[in-house]
């Protein structure tokens, strides 16, 4: 009965938050389902979720000391609700979403309860769409650089190509990498499972940020390294295989192999790298 006494003003507070942020949520799942670049949201919530039980010794350990810091960033955070929904700024909405958790959670319970809960919480932005003003600073020069490599990588196979911008012109077809072909749908998806994976193989922060940090340049570079091959095998085998099943099974190709990339970087940490300490037995006299 004390459990749930200490639980209710939560449990109203999830369920205040649920109809006031319907239309938000509502348009999260839309997004994770109908755009590709962010269909790996539908993990982000269960994933946290398991981080949040994970901690549920040390919340109950934790002492309650609620905080009227979190009602000021609840406010602000419902501010930045009706000016989201105002200008139409769906990011701006979804983020007060996370602001109004933190905020509770701060308010009802207390600074060391939000200390325990900050990465659950910061884990839940994966599950944002970027603004796409930012999106579109990100994905063009992520085009640019992987016709780059790509021409690169093909002239070292000896095939005659030619690059305008983010426009490859080979003998026989001309491929354009457009904003499907960036790469950023891999980045997002391998810098989530670098984090979980990081989270689960070792405890040591300073190695979970290497290794989430490592997926920018592994899912970059192997995604120039797909652009290359679709030149390689359009240039031999016809356009056709720049298009179609062939260039769908290509991107599943190279996430497992940027994966398996992913994979070498935490073993040459564990084998290259300075070891976990550790800690000495106590004994007892």
């Amino acid at each position: 009965m004390r459990s749930f006494r200490s639980l209710w003003p939560l449990l109203l507070v999830v369920l205040a938050g649920a109809w006031l942020y319907r239309g938000t949520v509502a348009g999260l799942v839309h997004d994770w389902a109908y755009d590709d670049n962010y269909s790996h949201g539908f993990l982000i919530v269960p994933v946290a979720a398991y981080f949040v039980w994970e901690r549920r010794s040390r919340l109950a350990r934790a002492v309650p000391k609620p905080s009227l810091v979190g009602l000021l960033i609840v406010l602000a955070s419902l501010a930045m609700l009706v000016t989201g929904i105002l200008g139409a700024e769906f990011f701006l909405t979804r983020v007060s979403l996370l602001g109004v958790l933190g905020g509770s959670v701060l308010f009802l319970y207390g600074w060391e309860h939000l200390r325990i809960l900050a990465f659950p919480l910061a884990f839940l932005l994966l599950m944002i769409p970027i603004p796409a003003i930012i999106f579109s600073h990100i994905t063009f020069p992520l085009q640019l650089f992987a016709s780059r490599f790509g021409v690169a990588a093909m002239q070292l196979c000896s095939v005659p190509v030619l690059r305008e911008g983010n426009v490859i012109v080979l003998s026989n077809t001309t491929l354009e990498v457009v904003e499907a072909c960036s790469g950023i749908r891999s980045l997002v998806s391998l810098l989530t499972l670098g984090i979980v994976y990081g989270y689960f193989s070792d405890s040591r922060l300073w190695v979970r940020v290497v290794i989430a940090a490592s997926t920018v340049p592994i899912a970059i570079v192997a995604n120039g390294l797909r652009v290359a091959g679709t030149g390689v095998l359009a240039q031999y085998y016809g356009p056709e295989a720049a298009s179609g099943f062939l260039h769908t099974f290509s991107g599943w190709l190279v996430f497992v192999a940027a994966f398996g990339l992913l994979f070498a970087v935490v073993w040459a940490i564990r084998w290259f790298g300075p070891k976990a300490a550790i800690p000495n037995p106590q004994v007892s006299a």
